[in-house]
């Protein structure tokens, strides 16, 4: 999708992205916030079972819906730990966040790493950050760069583990699954990604005749 972006300063944005996350200024956080939107809470109407000589785990496509939740997350760039939040993605639910991981990482700066949502900027995140003393930096990725974020890729794992296979009895269930997942991965499984891409394109190769 990258190669559709219409934002013309797209490459100087990608490589400024890349530097921060491969040489962090020296005391700073780096944080890959955005939000996993319309996770299902969804219970399978028949247990899932084996089925046939090889052993073929097997579900049933017959379901109850139970709503609706959005998870609000910050992957931390270094230490490839998770802070998340079940919370609805609005202007205050992103100000909540954002004054949580003040809370969180209480001194030095804080670069924030996220796409150009419009609950992302304004009045409100401007005050926000002057509450803080101005510590908070916010890099914005380009348009249809949603794989620049490092906390896409941590979404796509929460996915696969949690969501694909999942049978929520309702949507209180399914948050606690979600948070279940976020504390186990901060627990055992946290690492950083490792990040090969340094904003370097290579040239289009012309169209075989």
């Amino acid at each position: 999708m990258w190669l559709h972006s219409a934002d013309p300063d797209f490459k100087p944005k990608v490589r400024a992205i890349c530097d921060l996350y491969l040489n962090p200024p020296a005391g700073a956080v780096v944080l890959c916030v955005d939000e996993k939107t319309g996770m299902q809470a969804r219970s399978d109407l028949h247990e899932a079972h084996v089925k046939g000589r090889r052993g073929i785990l097997w579900r049933e496509y017959e379901y109850r819906r139970h709503g609706t939740s959005t998870l609000i997350a910050a992957f931390d760039v270094r230490t490839g730990e998770v802070f998340g939040r079940c919370r609805r993605r609005t202007k205050d639910g992103i100000r909540r966040f954002l004054h949580e991981l003040a809370d969180l990482h209480a001194t030095g700066d804080v670069y924030i790493v996220w796409d150009n949502l419009n609950v992302h900027s304004g009045p409100a995140i401007e005050a926000f950050n002057a509450a803080h003393g101005g510590r908070f930096h916010f890099v914005y990725t380009p348009r249809h760069a949603s794989w620049m974020n490092q906390v896409e890729v941590w979404f796509s794992i929460m996915q696969r583990r949690v969501l694909r296979h999942g049978s929520f009895a309702s949507k209180a269930d399914l948050e606690a699954a979600v948070m279940a997942f976020v504390a186990r991965w901060n627990k055992v499984e946290h690492h950083p990604f490792r990040w090969r891409f340094r904003g370097d394109f290579a040239p289009r190769l012309p169209l075989a005749a």
